[in-house]
């Protein structure tokens, strides 16, 4: 019964959507106060610890001669789809606001991150305190280390809470070498262990559920825990510009932007390929577990990839983005007739789809062929490469879509994620 509950909370967590409507507000951002800077300006290089103004930010080492007229912080970042963070800059410190670190939470996670050699603020009780850049970092999720990637700082992750469905090969590399920990996660989480590793930070993602939540239990050891909640961001882009808050951390701003500007811009050339396309193929997703079928949320993550990608999603006009649950005969209901059907989950085969149920043969999709999964990059131990790496490159995941829906607008593609089911 406990591996089923935490698959289905796998399930809930993966499709980007909360049960209930997050308690916090998703608001913009902050003003800045007087001594704050907003706007992202060009950077060149300088010494770390020069007392000039600087001109880089600060991605490895402190600041030797503190002026606390000098912006220390030149290379910033401006969130612009991610609705669930935001970034407020000073002169020499940063405050990180997740604004709901997870469904139903009363207040928002702050972090003030100080760049390490200048004083802290004061009047910040209420936050976590953080000195910049941070050299070592546990990531208790694989959705994390694509970002560490990006910025090109594998080298400070120190642990992981298992490196079991890690599909990096960088981090899997480093695990193997045993320069990076395994150190467990929920209440088998080795506290000892992480103690000792003596990281700067320890991110991890919370459900608010206490059986499964670790963070109070690393905090109560009086470790530094960072809250991502990533998966709840609701859109493509927005949950891809969640490498910049984990960049924050390390003053890498400049590498985080570069990265994650490159791939937007790529995401909107191809929507653009089949805004206007018609006609649109009809699709819908997943299949039942425990007797329940999780359909994605009409205005949730995946409905937006779908409707990005040119295919008409059966249930986009549901409000919200909430998971919706439905049993068989409803969903067969809907889409009996539908043109496509994606991400079957565990099912490797149309063989293996009719062992766990006869009726599935009765869709259209399935008749057709016309079945879909994700799950083209699986490592040996189930680890799924889609909800790693495709997390930060949703322009990939795109063009997978755009291929399954409208193959001759891409023509030359190659799957990344997806693959027909035989």
């Amino acid at each position: 019964m406990k591996n089923l509950t935490l698959f289905l909370l796998c399930i809930l967590l993966l499709t980007g959507c909360s049960i209930a409507e997050p308690a916090v507000p998703i608001a913009d951002e902050a003003a800045p106060a007087d001594d704050s800077v907003t706007a992202a300006e060009p950077a060149g290089e300088v010494a770390e610890g020069s007392m000039t103004a600087s001109e880089a930010n600060f991605t490895n080492g402190c600041v030797e001669n503190y002026d606390e007229s000098v912006d220390y912080f030149p290379e910033k970042l401006t969130v612009t789809e991610a609705q669930g963070f935001t970034v407020e800059y000073h002169n020499s410190y940063k405050v990180v606001t997740v604004l709901t670190p997870f469904s139903g939470a009363e207040a928002p996670a702050r972090y003030v991150l100080v760049q390490c050699g200048t004083p802290a603020p004061e009047g910040m009780d209420d936050a976590t305190i953080v000195e910049v850049p941070i050299k070592s970092i546990v990531s208790m999720s694989t959705t994390y280390l694509p970002a560490l990637e990006m910025i090109d700082r594998v080298d400070a992750l120190v642990a992981v809470d298992t490196g079991l469905y890690a599909s990096s090969p960088a981090v899997s590399s480093r695990i193997e070498a045993g320069e990076v920990a395994e150190i467990g996660s929920g209440t088998e989480v080795n506290v000892e262990k992480a103690i000792e590793l003596e990281p700067d930070v320890i991110m991890t993602g919370a459900s608010g559920l206490p059986e499964y939540d670790v963070h109070p239990k690393l905090q109560e050891a009086g470790l530094t825990v960072v809250l991502n909640a990533d998966y709840l961001d609701a859109t493509p882009l927005g949950r891809a510009e969640w490498v910049d808050f984990v960049a924050t951390f390390f003053n890498e701003e400049a590498a985080a932007e570069a990265q994650y500007g490159e791939m937007a811009v790529n995401y909107a050339e191809l929507t653009a390929l089949v805004a206007d396309i018609e006609p649109r193929p009809t699709v819908f997703a997943n299949t039942p577990f425990d007797g329940t079928w999780y359909m994605p949320g009409g205005e949730g993550y995946m409905a937006q990839l779908l409707t990005d990608a040119g295919a008409d999603y059966l249930w986009a006009d549901t409000e919200g983005t909430n998971t919706l649950f439905l049993d068989f005969e409803t969903v067969f209901d809907t889409a009996a007739e539908a043109d496509v059907w994606i991400h079957i989950g565990i099912f490797g085969s149309l063989d293996d789809l009719l062992a766990a149920d006869e009726r599935y043969a009765e869709f259209a999709a399935f008749q057709s062929g016309f079945v879909f999964n994700n799950d083209l990059r699986t490592n040996v131990n189930g680890g799924n490469d889609y909800y790693e790496s495709g997390a930060v490159a949703p322009d990939l995941v795109l063009a997978d879509m755009i291929k399954i829906f409208h193959p001759e607008v891409l023509p030359d593609h190659e799957f990344v994620y997806h693959q027909v089911v035989e």
